[in-house]
């Protein structure tokens, strides 16, 4: 079974660059994951599409983010890292990356990994 992994800097200041990484691994069935996703649920708010990179190599981003987010793979490492530059401190919350049959932000669709926390403080 796919399992995913994402890392990388826990904590950032205002108005740098978050960069995390979603590491596959494991089965050797991907039929159903088309898409690398990533998703985050701002406290009190439901869960936010963030983007996606497709089989293709082709990128999707939500429109509200589209000018700060950037996603981009590996195929040597079976990474893809995700870049989002200018956060605030109400971007801290728990970011997810995914392998998913289609855009979206359902965690109940494709495999999921199991989430890292990011802090946006001075």
């Amino acid at each position: 079974q796919v399992q995913l992994q994402e890392s990388g800097s826990g904590l950032v200041k205002p108005s740098q660059t978050l960069s995390l990484t979603c590491t596959v691994s494991g089965g050797s069935d991907t039929t159903n994951y088309n898409y690398c996703s990533w998703i985050r649920q701002p406290p009190g708010k439901g869960m936010e599409w963030m983007g996606a990179l497709g089989r293709s190599g082709r990128t999707y981003y939500s429109s509200s983010l589209k000018s700060r987010i950037a996603i981009s793979r590996d195929t040597s490492k079976n990474q893809f890292p995700r870049q989002l530059s200018s956060v605030n401190p109400e971007e801290t919350t728990q970011y997810y990356c995914g392998g998913t049959p289609q855009l979206t932000a359902d965690p109940s669709m494709g495999a999921w990994g199991q989430g890292t926390q990011v802090t946006v403080s001075s």
